[in-house]
């Protein structure tokens, strides 16, 4: 990348080759070029996938280094997550941007709120990767044309060592855009569908797409019932269509998270094409919940499979869908895991039924059993009653110890009468702790939160509605909005200023000099702030 005073001097070099005739300054170009410093959604895909590859590797080398993001349905979201990350934090190292295709079918589908079933337009995916990356971008334009001010103050008052200190920050700017990784589902159709799909997503600027084993006209969501898997051949042909659309485009290092719902699972659309016995499609069918059959026992319609000489039938439901064996689904689990990774996956993603350490690890020991690589993205979902879970977890852990849980009722741990026990102290503990134990002991890579802004959104328009057309009015909003904004520094506080005004400004002087009519004057609301 180039630097501030490279740019700068690029600048005055071509601006003097054309007689000044432009009429531009140098420092603006500069500083517009460092405002803009991803053109096109490939470069950002390609400077982000090196992020993601580098955190990887760090965490192979040691599982402290373990990543995180939570979703995000707007591009506002994502920023404010990114701004927040800044300020509080200091930087953005192991923070991304989860797309979850669950918010965009409840929230950004043109039909109105859909459940997480692939009815929502496929084209709202790579436009919501868009969004996030216009506003990340605008972040970093909003906070650099800051300092971009303030040097000219420092240099007003012949302040050198205040100016050489904000022309390093400027230097060392730190960008809000960081990895987004996007939620394809089961890819929209066939493999074809699959590839430009991804094309559209990895041109919109993501660097990291996550594709499930289920069947794409069948798709649920993760954590609710009637899930449909697909053979592996199946899988692996969509996972190769992403493989090409990201060499075509020239992102040689993007990275595919192959998602399994097999856990929770127990149905199949399709058998499996097998030649030969343990190839992989008769591993497939082998998880089948099959009955031995004779001829003579053939009803209309039956399919039979030959499996070792004998002829077994498939339990078919009236769905025309495939039962597998009751408690399969962890072997299965394995088995799709190890295969997308020999086949080019790079990471792994475990849909559970419940947050547990234990459970997820003794799948992962497995896998690393034939891939010893083989590194998880998790999702610590609001699906999940976290307070019940662990609470019932320490309780059992308790229980199994001999220790008194007589004080207990486990089916009511969630009651507000426990909150200060010691049992809700331990689980809360072990909550807190949930993703360091999960990434050190169980393998996990990457922890995301699928929809924490979709709750979030609803929790604190509740409680201000209650507030505002209660008994509080007006003060329901400033006491528990502005007041907050102002003493936290939330810099949206100044919404002008974030929609754009103060950069709108700063274009206008460029290009108009005198003569701008600006708004950020003496009368303008936001010096309140």
């Amino acid at each position: 990348m180039s630097s501030y005073k490279t740019d700068m001097d690029s600048a005055a070099n071509l601006i003097e080759s054309q007689g000044q005739t432009w009429g531009v300054n140098a420092e603006t170009v500069a500083r517009m070029k460092a405002q803009n410093r991803f053109k096109t959604g490939i470069d950002i895909a390609r400077y982000t996938a090196g992020i993601m590859r580098a955190d990887m590797a760090a965490y192979d080398a040691d599982p402290a280094n373990y990543t995180q993001s939570l979703g995000c349905w707007h591009g506002f979201i994502g920023q404010q997550k990114m701004i927040a990350i800044k300020k509080h934090l200091t930087e953005t190292k192991g923070k991304y941007l989860y797309l979850s295709g669950w918010m965009v079918a409840a929230l950004r589908s043109e039909f109105g709120p859909l459940p997480d079933q692939s009815m929502h337009e496929k084209t709202a995916v790579a436009g919501l990767i868009e969004e996030l990356y216009t506003f990340l971008r605008q972040a970093d334009a909003r906070e650099l044309g800051g300092l971009f001010r303030q040097l000219d103050a420092a240099r007003e008052q012949a302040d050198q060592a205040n100016a050489a200190k904000i022309q390093s920050q400027i230097d060392n700017f730190q960008t809000h855009v960081v990895p987004i990784i996007a939620d394809i589902d089961a890819g929209f159709g066939n493999e074809e569908a699959t590839y430009l799909m991804a094309k559209q997503m990895i041109e919109a600027g993501a660097c990291c797409i996550q594709i499930e084993n289920q069947v794409s006209d069948e798709k649920q969501c993760g954590h609710q019932d009637g899930k449909v898997t697909v053979p592996h051949e199946d899988f692996l042909a969509k996972i190769r269509a992403v493989r090409y659309a990201f060499l075509e485009l020239g992102i040689d290092d993007g990275v595919i998270v192959a998602r399994t719902d097999s856990l929770g699972a127990g149905l199949t659309k399709q058998l499996a094409v097998t030649k030969v016995p343990g190839d992989l499609g008769d591993q497939y069918n082998r998880f089948l919940d099959v009955e031995e059959v004779s001829l003579a026992e053939m009803s209309n319609g039956d399919v039979l499979i030959n499996q070792d000489g004998k002829l077994v039938r498939p339990k078919r439901l009236p769905s025309n869908l495939f039962q597998f064996k009751p408690g399969s689904g962890e072997d299965r689990v394995v088995l799709d895991c190890i295969t997308s990774m020999q086949n080019g996956a790079d990471l792994l993603w475990i849909e559970t039924e419940k947050p547990h350490v234990g459970q997820i690890a003794g799948m992962v020991n497995r896998i690393r059993e034939v891939v010893p690589s083989a590194k998880l993205v998790y999702n610590n979902s609001p699906s999940f009653n976290w307070t019940l879970n662990f609470r019932q977890q320490v309780f059992d852990a308790m229980q199994a110890a001999g220790e008194d849980v007589s004080a207990y009722e486990r089916a009511d741990l969630m009651n507000i009468k426990y909150d200060m026990s010691a049992l809700a102290t331990t689980a809360d503990d072990k909550i807190r702790t949930f993703q360091a134990d999960a990434a050190k002991e169980a393998g996990i890579f990457h922890h995301l939160i699928t929809l924490p802004t979709y709750h979030t959104a609803a929790l604190s328009t509740d409680n201000l509605a209650k507030a505002y057309f209660g008994d509080e009015g007006m003060l329901g909003y400033v006491a528990n909005v502005q007041r907050k904004e102002i003493r936290e520094g939330i810099a949206c506080v100044k919404h002008q200023n974030m929609a754009g005004s103060d950069l709108g400004d700063d274009h206008k002087e460029a290009f108009s000099g005198d003569a701008a009519l600006k708004a950020s004057g003496k009368d303008n609301t936001m010096n309140q702030f």
